[in-house]
């Protein structure tokens, strides 16, 4: 019996191929964070926002004495809900609202966690985004036969170690592609 597509592919980068041109996904990494037969739902991992931790906390009222850690770069998490944060992390917690992408990754939204980083309490590897990506059923699929988009098994390096510039190369690299030297069209044999 085979593996539907949506349940190999939680956990997995999308990685844009030169051809997609959307300029929120153009050159763009996604980690998907959930994926079945409704659609799909992901964070990009490679756009900064205007915005660091230190205003998303200052916002929320809180402060950080960690400079540091108040300097760490916001992302744009996607297109949808840009107001609304998540914070990527490696360390589970006690957090009100979690959601597990896999054994290593979760995503909270709930305000706890930034309490929890500017006290310095918080996880250690963790990225905060602000929006997300969302897919619809099948639509997702569709891009994928498009040839839109690669996938590759994501990575904590890439995730919490690679400098944001570098991502789309170092994650086409998983799989053994350089983007740059890939075309900007695609045909299907």
């Amino acid at each position: 019996m085979s593996t539907p597509v949506a349940d190999i592919l939680t956990g997995h980068f999308l990685i844009a191929m030169p051809n997609l041109a959307d300029p929120p996904f153009s050159r763009g990494v996604a980690l998907l964070c959930q994926h079945d037969e409704n659609g799909a739902v992901g964070l990009l991992v490679n756009r900064l926002s205007e915005y660091r931790l230190g205003d998303v906390l200052a916002q929320m009222k809180l402060d950080c004495a960690d400079i540091e850690m108040a300097d760490s770069p916001v992302l744009i998490g996607g297109p949808v809900q840009q107001e609304r944060g998540f914070v990527l992390h490696r360390e589970t917690g006690n957090w009100e609202s979690s959601y597990r992408v896999n054994t290593e990754w979760s995503i909270t939204t709930s305000r706890d966690i930034l309490v929890a980083i500017a006290a310095g309490e918080g996880p250690r590897q963790a990225v905060m985004a602000l929006g997300y990506a969302g897919w619809e059923a099948g639509q997702l699929e569709q891009e994928l036969l498009d040839n839109a988009w690669l996938t590759a098994e994501a990575s904590s390096r890439i995730l919490f170690e690679t400098p944001l510039e570098d991502r789309w190369t170092a994650a086409a690299a998983l799989v053994g592609v350089d983007p740059r030297q890939l075309s900007t069209y695609a045909g299907h044999a």
